[in-house]
């Protein structure tokens, strides 16, 4: 083994463990220069990779070891670390939407839109679960598309007043079996794992700037198979996708029409950039000459079409809008025309849209001879560079003494750690105690619970809360949240129930109180409403219960309601006004004293009460008959309204069925009309008559 002098003790191993091939590299960081000292390439013998996921441990771990002792023969020295990364491809990324009932009594806060992204992500993983039964998943990103209040989609939820909130959350997430196989292939080979993250972040090291990183931005990774994308905002992956076409569609096209092999075709595809006529062979051996504007044209189609693909999908993983600025890597995006078609689709100027090849490797010195700065660098490298941020990584804490693996973007927080071990959203926050229903006047009514405490969290035995940040190695414990007592509420809470009734009495003011039923009968104020109650508070009494009110006897008296004579059983509302007086006495009321009256006349009166009472019997008869059901219909204040629940109607039949507020007077007088001309409460209405009921 040959020693190489003058390197560091430390130097970082950066494995890029493709479908086709593994790419090693192997140097150190020096002036904000990476140097590279040591490289390998190795084709797979056999499938043992597919899209991006090890299917065959064994052989991959085979094919490590000797890019492990290849580097290792190069260096003169040991390796016992790498540095690793999961393919982009194999991500999933699945978007929903979620919503909370709340009252509007207060302001929507921060943390309340923190429990709706969280409620997203839960539902997010029931999808993915419900999907994928036998896999697990970690969350690698997420972030909330919109938000919405009371259905309207809005910038910003905090500080308003609203029913209803919701957010549509796109997350993002990594298959455990994709870690663990790389983890298992790499301990084969008898390395530890340094650092795994995830092969968009590894290109963005090398592929954009720092300085760019806060800007929402895409990364287009145009490869054979694939497109792949992630999309950058405020220095962070916010979101990843991917299209199936790429490079090779546009080879593919290339074979058809000029009738050549696939790599034949690849040639003409990249002679079609650096030539204006070109010369190969079809199928049939004969030599053919081409212009590359001829090629150009071969393909535009198809790269027009896989560009909107593209377009659409980076303005999906967005929030349905287009991005600042695109950086393509990949050999499928040199193809010309790419960045142009693409800046298009998307609306953005061309220069917005770079493609960004060999040139990103200008911060790389290679110090090593025969190897030719290539984009096939840029992940191997960029995994190198990321274990120099000790960001995007996968590190271990424990919750509640689990050990839990957690991919950290680094914005790591308490509740990240929570989620991938499990624990509900619902442990998180204040519960409140269950929810009281009932019906209120018609109306359904909900009376919340009140809240409950919150979580106990400590991190590393200090309090702490949802909010903070954790590192490698924490150690997170959780007393989950409790539940807050169920609601209650009185009769007296009503807001209707403490507005006494006035009614006018012999021009004197009668304040009477209101009255209360629960499900029909009559209740108190400090009545306890039961779950399904039907509570009610009339604004209105019958006379008959403010003659009780008043502890009036009825029976010598004459009863006038707003001018009419009117019976017991009629509804009186506030401000109504009652005249009573002593009814006046006839000779037919008086009494006989049979001390003082003849036999003969005793017989006479006899005789007529006889004759009376057959007259009655056969006038209630009549009456029986009259008093079936009928139904008319007619117009109060220019509202057709429907009576059929008597024999015969008066104008006071018509509050039963129009409401009409009498609580709080509007004028000097309650005026009452019947076809044009005033009439009483008491007055008989019939089928077609037109009524009016105002103040003035």
């Amino acid at each position: 083994m040959a020693e190489n002098k003058g390197y560091p003790e430390h130097v970082v191993f950066g494995l890029d463990i493709g479908t086709r091939s593994l790419v090693g590299s192997v140097g150190y960081m020096d002036k904000g220069k990476f140097n590279v000292i040591a490289h390998y390439v190795k084709e797979h013998d056999t499938r043992a990779m597919l899209d991006g996921q090890i299917h065959d441990i064994g052989k991959v771990g085979e094919s490590i070891g000797l890019v492990k002792r290849e580097l290792e023969s190069q260096l003169g020295r040991k390796l016992t670390d790498v540095c690793i990364a999961a393919a982009g491809r194999v991500l999933k990324t699945v978007t929903v939407h979620v919503e909370t009932e709340r009252s509007d009594d207060e302001a929507v806060n921060d943390e309340e839109i923190y429990s709706l992204d969280l409620l997203g992500i839960e539902k997010a993983y029931e999808i993915m679960k419900n999907d994928f039964p036998d896999v697990s998943f970690y969350c690698v990103g997420y972030t909330a598309v919109r938000y919405f209040m009371n259905d309207y989609v809005i910038n910003n939820l905090e500080g308003h007043k609203a029913k209803k909130i919701g957010a549509d959350i796109l997350a993002t997430f990594l298959p455990y079996e994709v870690v663990e196989g790389l983890y298992s292939s790499v301990d084969i080979a008898g390395l530890n794992v340094a650092s795994l993250t995830l092969e968009p972040i590894a290109a963005i090291n090398v592929a954009i700037p720092e300085q760019y990183r806060l800007l929402n931005i895409a990364l287009v990774d145009v490869g054979a198979g694939t497109s792949d994308i992630c999309i950058t905002k405020d220095g962070s992956i916010i979101a990843y996708g991917m299209i199936p076409h790429a490079g090779d569609e546009i080879t593919e096209n290339i074979v058809h029409k000029c009738l050549v092999d696939f790599q034949t075709a690849e040639k003409i595809k990249r002679a079609s950039l650096l030539k204006k006529q070109i010369s190969y062979k079809d199928i049939m051996g004969l030599v053919q000459k081409t212009s590359a504007e001829e090629v150009r044209k071969m393909y535009k189609e198809t790269v027009d079409s896989i560009t909107k693909e593209i377009a659409l999908k980076i303005k999906e993983l967005n929030g349905g809008k287009s991005v600042s600025a695109v950086f393509v890597v990949g050999g499928g995006g040199k193809a010309f025309g790419f960045t142009q078609s693409l800046a298009e689709a998307l609306k953005l100027p061309k220069e917005r849209v770079a493609l960004r090849g060999e040139e990103v490797l200008g911060d790389v010195n290679f110090l090593m001879e025969g190897v030719k700065k290539d984009p096939l660098l840029v992940t191997p490298i960029g995994i190198c560079i990321n274990y120099y941020n000790q960001k995007n990584n996968f590190i271990v804490i424990t919750v509640n003494d689990k050990r839990i693996k957690l991919y950290d973007n680094d914005k790591l927080t308490v509740v990240d750690g929570l989620m991938q071990a499990g624990v509900p959203n619902a442990d998180l926050f204040p519960k409140r105690g269950k929810e009281l229903t009932f019906t209120y006047n018609g109306t359904p009514k909900i009376i919340r619970g009140e809240m409950g405490d919150g979580a106990v969290i400590t991190v590393n035995e200090k309090e702490a809360n949802i909010n903070t940040r954790i590192d490698k190695n924490d150690k997170i414990n959780i007393i989950p949240s409790v539940e807050g007592p169920d609601a209650a509420y009185t009769i007296d809470r009503l807001s209707d129930y403490n507005h006494k009734l006035k009614f006018i009495v012999n021009e004197k003011p009668v304040e009477c109180p209101r009255m209360a039923l629960a499900n029909g009968q009559l209740v108190t104020g400090s009545y306890d409403i039961k779950e399904g109650d039907d509570i009610s508070i009339p604004d209105y009494y019958m006379l008959s219960q403010l003659m009780q009110f008043m502890d009036i006897n009825t029976e010598s008296k004459d009863i006038y309601v707003n001018g009419h004579k009117s019976a017991e059983d009629e509804p009186i509302y506030s401000e109504f006004k009652i005249v009573i007086k002593e009814k006046e006495v006839k000779f037919d009321d008086l009494e006989y004293d049979e001390n003082y009256v003849t036999k003969a006349e005793r017989d006479a009166i006899a005789a007529k009460e006889a004759l009376e009472a057959e007259i009655k019997a056969r006038e209630e008869e009549k009456v029986k008959a009259a008093q079936e059901k009928v139904t008319i219909n007619v117009t109060i204040n220019e509202t057709p309204v429907k009576l059929d629940k008597k024999s015969s109607y008066l104008f006071v039949d018509v509050l039963d069925v129009y409401a009409f507020d009498t609580s709080e007077a509007k004028g000097t007088d309650l005026i009452t009309k019947r076809n044009g001309e005033k009439c009483e409460f008491s007055s008989e209405i019939t089928d077609g008559d037109i009524l009016e009921l105002y103040w003035e």
